[in-house]
């Protein structure tokens, strides 16, 4: 096993994270507290600079103008920009149009490269991926209620989805909806692309979350489709694909979301280590790092953020040397450890800032309230930790 990556690779990580501490640390107040237009314009501002520096889009593939990473570079980069909330959007790697344009890059036909992929590479369009419904289970995409039913040349889309996010500006959504209900489980549905001014699509409102409704890249929309239109030429590979096309976004994605998290928990312990040297609790000028208390939770926390990473970048090699299917195991136990230890840090950043912590004056309540579905969505925790003893259990029952 050999982590090492080329000095170009090496460069480029660089240029980033110095990109990251120099110009989108500083906007994080804006964000949090400032008025959206003004955070579009410093974002817009942002992006700009990273297209004159040619790191556009890094993570695709080169035909489509990216750096064609392999996994474990890719994750190296997700965390360097997971440092920030500001990130990924600034380098045009953010959900969902990360996901939408790997599946789009395999599964569509040249005239939706045309029309929907390349305008999203480019970064002139927006989109959002439509699943999960609030009345069947989200960690079981073979349950859906969403409908799609042939008449003439035409799909006729039914159905109510949410957390489907970033529908707020999106110019199209890539939707996953039954069309043979009679198939196999595994068969009955597709993927469908609807653009989003289609009469029909009925954004309903952007849900709140922990008290914050959010707008645009971070909204998460309710979404009711009511005799929506699309033509059939719009269906995103096979018919009944709808579940492997899942996975496949799903699968790579969750190295990306795992590496993302740790470069969440990094910026956390590098922010608790310095609050806890500059805050003084006593007369004679002792801090919080002179507390043992204080010097194990950052022992243990560096040991776990460490071991995190290494199987997350285990992970990541698997899939690069072997494929997705064979590293199935170290996927599922990176999603439930890693998205753990990344709430794990911020909250022992947030006990170790005080009061502070709980303010929007950093970026740790931010985090705390937005991270916390990361043990919920794309499969939660229970479901991964079932899936995975299941399959370690019945290797020992197959050998005896």
């Amino acid at each position: 096993m050999d982590f090492e990556i080329s000095d170009k690779m090496k460069t480029i990580l660089e240029m980033v994270g110095e990109f990251v501490e120099r110009e989108l640390v500083p906007i994080e107040g804006e964000m949090l507290h400032g008025d959206p237009a003004r955070v579009g314009e410093l974002v817009a501002a942002a992006q700009d600079k990273v297209r004159q520096m040619e790191l556009w889009a890094p993570n695709h593939p080169i035909e489509l103008g990216g750096l064609g990473l392999t996994m474990v570079e890719h994750g190296l980069l997700s965390e360097a920009l997971g440092r920030t909330p500001l990130g990924h959007l600034a380098f045009g790697a953010q959900a969902p149009d990360a996901g939408n344009i790997e599946i789009l890059h395999k599964y569509a036909t040249d005239e939706q490269r045309d029309r929907f992929l390349r305008p999203l590479v480019e970064g002139k369009i927006r989109s959002c991926f439509s699943m999960t419904e609030p009345e069947t289970a989200g960690s079981n995409p073979v349950l859906l209620a969403t409908t799609a039913v042939k008449d003439g040349e035409d799909y006729v889309i039914n159905g109510q989805k949410w957390f489907t996010s970033s529908a707020d500006g999106a110019d199209f959504a890539i939707v996953m909806a039954v069309t043979d209900p009679d198939a196999p489980p595994h068969g009955r549905a597709s993927m469908i692309i609807v653009p989003t001014d289609t009469p029909g699509f009925n954004l309903v409102r952007n849900v709140s979350v922990m008290g914050h409704a959010g707008s645009g890249h971070a909204s998460h929309a309710e979404v009711i489709y009511q005799s929506c239109r699309v033509p059939q030429s719009n269906l995103l590979g096979p018919e009944g694909g709808g579940f492997v096309i899942a996975q496949d976004r799903l699968g790579p994605g969750r190295i990306h979301h795992c590496m993302r998290w740790l470069g969440i928990a990094s910026r956390a312990f590098d922010m608790m280590c310095t609050r806890a040297n500059e805050r003084v609790i006593t007369p004679d000028g002792k801090t919080l790092a002179d507390r043992q208390v204080i010097q194990h939770w950052v022992a243990e926390l560096d040991a776990e953020i460490r071991g995190a990473r290494l199987q997350t970048l285990h992970a990541a090699w698997m899939i690069d040397r072997h494929g997705a299917k064979a590293a199935r195991d170290e996927i599922s136990a990176i999603k439930f450890s890693v998205a753990n230890t990344m709430l794990h840090a911020v909250d022992t950043a947030i006990q170790v800032h005080g009061a502070l912590g709980v303010t929007d004056d950093t970026v740790l309540s931010y985090w705390y309230r937005h991270e916390r579905a990361a043990r919920i969505y794309d499969g939660a925790d229970e479901v991964h930790k079932t899936s995975l003893g299941r399959r370690l259990l019945r290797g020992y029952a197959r050998h005896g």
